[in-house]
């Protein structure tokens, strides 16, 4: 049975609480890495090692995560995921050894990628409730998460609370939250066909989107990690401005994720999807050319725009797959994405070894001219 628009309404909410609660915990993760450090006694090389386990998890996990996600309704998985997640940040302050925050980051890792992809699927379910696109917002209240989690841990840290008891508090609160909401969580997955293989290889369209996405999240990882050290090593700006390209960066990430709906809307999935690989490559052209500050930040902030809306619309298209459950084709998606995020940053410290950091951005500008052709070859409802 189809819902009303109250209950669609109510269903959207939940969905978007959850994608709030995920960027919230993985906020206050972040925040309490330099903690670990400390009381880890860890080098930044060993520091580096340990941190590997979080993506070591997530990518290892994908075959088993796109199983259930096959197998059982993902409101359920979101549950599970969710509240091992949750769990597990509580956990990471306790550790006083390196294996044991090894396995705890691993852990940590796998539960995110279940309820990332779990909870993907339901906002897919839920964009089939309503004739416009909306699948854009619940990225952006992800951001916006992300940007609240980590002003709460700065907050806290800054009051002299503990770690420990920072991350049991906010674990708790997640706990509640999930609770409260889980229950308005849509009832069935989305594109559920039991006739469809719970585990397949990916079909040729989907290989064209997990490279797409590839492409896309080697960029992410790329400005998340080497836009302060461009700042600090490239125009020798002090420590207190380092993160302003990031700041300037994630600022229009989100904004572009609150507003790609209404610009899809009007111009379409794949026009829009065009256009963000034009300012991404525009962006990174921008950084890579003007070795000075304003060109910079402009070109940053380009690049933030690019990227917003990639991923989202990736995933709302994989989830329309004809050859398996959207779940799995999300999952399948992911998997090549994510492999992305984790061979940018070395990947960018060796070209940056080899050619200069400001010259790896026209490898980022290249990156982007290969996501615009293979998003040309997209095929998308109404669209050539």
């Amino acid at each position: 049975m189809t819902p009303s628009n109250q209950q669609a309404i109510k269903i959207r909410i939940a969905v978007m609480v959850f994608f709030f609660v995920s960027g919230f915990v993985y906020a206050n993760w972040a925040s309490s890495i330099p903690y670990l450090q400390q009381k880890l006694h860890l080098t930044d090389a060993a520091l580096g090692t340990l941190l590997i386990s979080l993506p070591a998890g997530l990518m290892l996990t994908m075959p088993l995560s796109a199983w259930l996600i096959g197998k059982f309704k993902s409101r359920n998985i979101v549950l599970g995921g969710a509240i091992l997640y949750v769990l597990l940040l509580s956990f990471i302050g306790f550790a006083d050894k390196v294996w044991q925050m090894a396995i705890i980051l691993f852990a940590f890792g796998a539960s995110r990628n279940l309820f990332n992809i779990s909870i993907n699927t339901q906002s897919i379910g839920v964009q089939q409730l309503f004739k416009k696109s909306i699948i854009a917002s619940f990225h952006g209240v992800w951001s916006i998460a992300s940007l609240v989690g980590a002003a709460f841990a700065s907050i806290l840290i800054s009051w002299g609370m503990v770690p420990e008891f920072r991350l049991v508090l906010v674990s708790c609160l997640s706990i509640v939250t999930i609770i409260i909401f889980w229950g308005n969580t849509l009832e069935t997955a989305a594109n559920q066909d039991t006739k469809k293989p719970a585990f397949a290889l990916p079909d040729k369209t989907l290989l064209n989107l997990g490279l797409i996405a590839f492409c896309c999240m080697l960029c992410e990882g790329t400005m998340s990690d080497w836009s302060g050290i461009y700042l600090s090593k490239e125009l020798h700006l002090s420590k207190g401005y380092v993160n302003m390209g990031y700041v300037a960066y994630l600022g229009c990430m989100t904004f572009g994720r609150l507003t790609g709906d209404w610009f899809a809307n009007q111009l379409g999935n794949k026009i829009l999807l065009l256009m963000s690989s034009m300012l991404l490559g525009l962006g990174a052209i921008l950084i890579g050319s003007f070795n000075s500050l304003i060109p910079a930040m402009v070109g940053f902030m380009l690049c933030g725009f690019g990227v917003s809306c990639v991923v989202p619309f990736l995933f709302s298209h994989a989830g329309k797959s004809v050859s398996m459950s959207s779940g799995v084709a999300i999952a399948a998606v992911s998997t090549i994405g994510y492999l992305g995020f984790l061979i940018g940053p070395p990947l960018i410290g060796f070209l940056s070894s080899a050619i200069g950091l400001r010259h790896t951005y026209f490898f980022i500008a290249g990156l982007a001219l290969v996501m615009g052709v293979l998003i040309g070859k997209i095929r998308m409802d109404g669209e050539n």
